[in-house]
């Protein structure tokens, strides 16, 4: 097993040169932000969706639209609103009375890289036309389906603060998201260099596109030969079984704080996460630290904890890290 180990590791160290040319073409605009950056790769690598949670003005919507700019892909930015419909995002049918026909006018999720800005203020039957996009890949409009372009990636922000004309996030949805993402604020020294940066009345900061989708989707072939050994694939098993009945674990305490454990779409997400992670880290193999290192983004939103939880004031991070610390690791 070691030559194949060997073997798709120089694949990786090959394929994933273009990862630091796109670090570096959206380091041209970003500041700082390195945890942003890496995860937004590691979702676009694993195919998977990311939900972005920081206060305004943190370079989320910004971060999105670099790297839609730095891979030359479509890219569509939809501004989430209460009046919002869903045929406002998935198209509708229209009628030609002319020809006495319909035809079928897509909506803006006809795209590559969605930014879906501030989800949380459009209502269920919005975020409920995300979901067949998000998980098959395709939009039915009328009797038609269609497939969407590859790759196909949405990315959400939303506010943590501001909750007047906002709607949670229905659980269904928030399980579609691979990772979300607590994004914090700068240092002092990267706060620095945002103000000498960005602080002009026109900004004639350009980014070039680095990145084909041709090369993405190759990359994507090879994360899924990135080697993950039979002992971590049980770890991450243990860490997803350990939400669901922590008692099982030596962790009877935390029994009353969840309300629901991760479901069995955690797991794949975490396999996955962790070998993108690894691609981006030049490696052909999954280590138990890629594992705990995207762990906590994959978790903290599939763990609902408890009114008991919510009492005690222990959030679904604090849950997550418990089990972290606690679970062996191999």
């Amino acid at each position: 097993m070691s030559g194949g180990i060997s073997a798709i590791n120089e694949k990786v160290k090959q394929e994933s040169s273009f990862v630091t040319l796109l670090k570096q073409q959206m380091e041209t605009v970003i500041v700082g932000q390195k945890y942003l950056l890496e995860r937004l790769m590691v979702g676009l690598l694993a195919n998977g969706h990311v939900l972005l949670e920081g206060v305004p003005g943190l370079a989320k919507t910004l971060a999105v639209n670099t790297l839609a700019q730095a891979i030359a892909v479509r890219f569509q930015r939809i501004q989430f609103t209460p009046d919002l419909l869903p045929a406002d995002l998935i198209g509708t049918m229209i009628y030609n009375p002319k020809e006495g026909k319909f035809s079928t006018k897509k909506g803006p999720l006809f795209a590559n890289i969605i930014l879906a800005d501030e989800i949380n203020r459009a209502p269920a039957k919005v975020q409920s036309a995300l979901l067949e996009a998000m998980q098959e890949r395709q939009v039915t409009i009328g009797d038609q389906t269609y497939a969407l372009e590859k790759p196909f990636m949405v990315l959400a922000t939303q506010n943590p603060i501001e909750q007047e004309g906002t709607y949670p996030l229905p659980e269904a949805q928030m399980d579609r998201f691979m990772l979300k993402l607590k994004i914090g604020y700068p240092t002092k020294a990267e706060e620095l260099q945002i103000i000498q940066r960005m602080a002009q009345t026109e900004k004639n900061i350009t980014v070039s596109p680095v990145v084909s989708p041709e090369v993405i989707l190759q990359a994507r072939k090879t994360v899924d030969e990135i080697y993950v050994d039979e002992k971590i694939e049980k770890y991450i098993i243990d860490l997803v079984f350990a939400t669901r009945a922590p008692q099982d674990y030596r962790l009877a305490a935390l029994k009353e704080l969840i309300q629901y454990g991760a479901s069995p779409r955690a797991s794949i997400c975490l396999v996955l996460a962790a070998k993108a992670y690894a691609f981006i880290q030049g490696r052909g193999y999954v280590t138990p630290q890629d594992v705990k290192s995207i762990g906590m983004d994959v978790l903290r939103h599939r763990v609902m904890v408890s009114y008991e939880a919510e009492a005690e004031g222990k959030t679904s991070e604090d849950v997550v890290q418990t089990v972290f610390d606690e679970i062996e690791v191999p």
